[in-house]
């Protein structure tokens, strides 16, 4: 008989974050995506990635980290964790619009690093208006293993048209680190 159902889970470890606070700033949220991404990789529950999804007030509203081989599954990826928890919590695919249909903006992701091709395009069906990056995609690509895939060749240009904001290098440094240390770790090995 085929499975019905798949659970994906955060690692325990996360429980142990405070995420009562507020995250005013774009630094304040890139640097949790960042810790998140740093924690996953030194408690080795999965890549170097880490992404928070934060409310209109810079509450937060959910979190994820990479988890595709601890969960065998390609799509539990920091940002899709981060959107699927969102919207869980939100009762609502769209996570800025309202049951009404009104606006809940801005809703802000910020990641560790550049979002993916797969991630990229959940970015704009999750409903999210803001988009933070750490590290970009070139960072990933030659710090670590990973093949980011293909993107429009305007893909900042494509979200922003969409009314998705980017900005791009928000504690660039900071994520490199990361990816840099998951690479001396033995990176895919976890």
């Amino acid at each position: 008989m085929l499975p019905l159902q798949q659970h994906l889970t955060l690692p325990a470890w996360v429980h142990d974050f405070d995420f009562a606070e507020r995250y005013p700033g774009d630094e304040a949220k890139v640097a949790l995506a960042i810790e998140l991404s740093r924690h996953n990789i030194e408690s080795r529950s999965g890549g170097p990635f880490g992404a928070a999804v934060f409310a209109p007030d810079d509450r937060l509203i959910a979190v994820g980290v990479n988890r595709v081989l601890p969960q065998n599954c390609s799509v539990a990826h920091a940002e899709m964790m981060a959107f699927m928890l969102a919207q869980q919590r939100m009762q609502r695919a769209r996570l800025n619009l309202n049951d009404d249909g009104s606006r809940y903006a801005p809703i802000t992701l910020a990641t560790s690093a550049q979002p993916c091709c797969q991630c990229y395009g959940a970015s704009i069906w999750a409903g999210i208006d803001r988009l933070l990056i750490g590290a970009r995609s070139e960072d990933v690509e030659s710090l670590t293993e990973f093949d980011e895939g293909p993107l429009p060749a305007d893909w900042i240009g494509e979200l922003e048209r969409r009314g998705i904001e980017v900005v791009r290098d928000v504690e660039r440094e900071a994520a490199r680190t990361v990816l840099r240390d998951y690479g001396l770790l033995g990176g895919a090995n976890y």
